[in-house]
């Protein structure tokens, strides 16, 4: 399958829709895209449900974002949704999500806004 990286709106936001194999060959697509995406917006999603593959490149790449976007003051979300087993595998088996912002959902993000926004 044909690796890409599409800009998109997910869950009211601007995002970026990873589709096919994130591995060692196409994490740089991905943190290019993110960097640009950190320059534009306050707020973005990287959404991995069409995502076929994660390998620890992809991983560290993705962590490396977090971390950049944690820097530079901009909130991040990364879609995995747990019926993806390919891509949550590497997650879990990575204990990933303590340092990415991990949602199973697009719904997830809305509710973990409407709970900052309350004060929660």
């Amino acid at each position: 399958m044909l690796f890409d990286v599409e800009p998109a709106t997910v869950a009211g936001r601007p995002a970026l829709t990873v589709r096919g194999e994130l591995d060692l060959s196409t994490a740089p697509r991905l943190e290019a895209a993110a960097d640009e995406s950190m320059v534009r917006s306050p707020e973005f999603v990287i959404d991995l449900t069409h995502t076929t593959f994660l390998d620890s490149s992809g991983a560290r790449t993705l962590l490396g974002i977090a971390r950049k976007a944690g820097t530079a003051g901009v909130r991040l979300h990364v879609v995995a949704p747990r019926s993806n087993g390919p891509v949550r595998l590497t997650i879990d088996l990575l204990d990933l999500g303590a340092y990415v912002p991990l949602v199973s959902s697009p719904g997830e993000i809305r509710a973990t806004i409407a709970d900052r926004d309350a004060g929660a």
